[in-house]
């Protein structure tokens, strides 16, 4: 364990899918209550929590985090951030708890630290109980989601009066963090700000701080930028958007990765897509009988989505199999009770001076040029963006799969 003498450290975990106003109030509204001079972002890798492609990748993403004012930027590993709750959680908690933050906190629904703390109280207490309840609900065939929502119910955390509404997005996130803040570093200060204006999954823009989902439906309407787009981020993004679409011919999305995911699924036996992560027993064949009838993304999605296998959950699993990402692997390293490295994305001036004064009594490696270590959780990050950069044609992808080579992105201070 690490802290730094020298600053105060606020760690937020982030995918900025893209970085919007939102959570520019987020960054500054954390700055703010935490009292934190240096702000440090752990930010998903190239495919999200949700098993979607980012929009475009970490470099460009990381950039515009900088641009706005966010310090540090560093890598939460690809193998935990395409992950459920818990484990993309632990994953940012264990990768911030490396580098001595002071506080973590995070945006959600409900906005009161109290009744997080409270609510995993009572998890902790009944953690038996909750087990139980979602083994019960799964095996009577619910979907993970329904069957933790139910589970939550079963223990009184039902999101009625100062509890935490845990079928709320960000409040699930929140669960999570503070769970594994109690659980791997109590020293860290969980705080949350509560989220305004528009909910996570709301798919329209009606003021200048809107959902990134809506944003992202905006940005794909056609092939101009509308103004309703532009007026939901800070400038710096949005030229970071353009630039970006102008040297790829278009944003990430599922569509552009179905070529690739069909040749997979036409070509693996049911025995090698056994092997894959999240791959359940029998969905094997339910995918190669449903990949002979489909021409798009969504309608694959269509075909082998049911109650239990959620467009969530379906989307991670296809991640995993065009990651290649084993069973095995994956069972390895995220039953890991700490990082093995922290890589650094991209730096100004604060962030730079931040690194330097805890490297020297950091208990891993920091992470700068990617040769620098040979771990499994680096190898498993150089296939996912072997994956993403697949979607690009000829020397777009090789000028952009080069940046994993590089030093992070510097910038002057802000």
């Amino acid at each position: 364990m690490i802290r730094s003498d020298v600053v105060k450290a606020c760690g937020l975990i982030v995918e900025y899918n893209p970085f919007h106003n939102g959570h520019l109030h987020h960054l500054e509204a954390s700055r703010e209550h935490s009292g934190a001079e240096c702000m440090i972002a752990v930010m998903s890798s190239q495919f999200l929590q949700r098993g979607e492609p980012s929009i475009m990748d970490k470099w460009h993403r990381a950039s515009a985090a900088l641009a706005s004012g966010v310090d540090l930027v560093v890598e939460l590993p690809h193998l935990f951030a395409v992950e459920h709750s818990d484990y993309f959680s632990k994953g940012a908690v264990l990768t911030l708890r490396e580098l001595g933050v002071d506080a973590i906190c995070f945006g959600s629904e409900h906005g009161d630290i109290q009744s997080f703390k409270n609510a995993v109280t009572t998890y902790l207490q009944q953690q038996h109980t909750f087990d139980s309840a979602l083994k019960k609900g799964l095996a009577g065939g619910l979907s993970f989601p329904d069957a933790a929502k139910g589970a939550y119910e079963y223990i009184g955390l039902t999101g009625e009066m100062d509890t935490v509404d845990l079928s709320q997005p960000n409040n699930i996130l929140g669960f999570g963090y503070v769970k594994q803040i109690l659980n791997h570093s109590p020293e860290i200060a969980p705080l949350t700000i509560k989220r305004i204006q528009s909910h996570y999954h709301d798919e329209t823009i009606d003021s200048n701080i809107a959902s990134a989902t809506s944003i992202r439906k905006e940005l794909f309407l056609g092939d101009q930028m509308t103004e309703l787009a532009k007026a939901s981020m800070p400038e710096s993004t949005t030229e970071l958007l353009q630039r970006y679409k102008q040297h790829t011919g278009s944003w990430h999305d599922w569509e552009r990765y179905f070529p690739l995911l069909h040749y997979k699924l036409l070509t693996m036996s049911p025995s090698e897509l056994r092997e894959i992560h999240t791959v359940d027993e029998g969905l094997e064949y339910r995918l190669k009988k449903a990949v002979t009838d489909v021409d798009s993304f969504h309608a694959l999605m269509e075909q082998v989505k049911t109650k239990r296998y959620t467009w969530t959950r379906l989307q991670r699993m296809f991640v995993h199999i065009i990651c290649n990402t084993k069973k095995k692997d994956a069972s390895d390293l995220l039953s890991l009770d700490r990082m093995p490295y922290v890589r650094v994305l991209g730096m100004n001036d604060v962030g730079q001076r931040y690194l330097r004064s805890i490297k020297k009594d950091m208990d891993v490696p920091l992470v700068t040029q990617l040769q620098q270590l040979d771990h499994p959780l680096l190898n498993v990050e150089e296939r996912a963006s072997g994956a993403y950069y697949s979607a690009l044609q000829g020397e777009k992808k090789n000028t952009l799969l080069k940046q994993e080579l590089q030093p992070p992105i510097r910038i002057g201070q802000q």
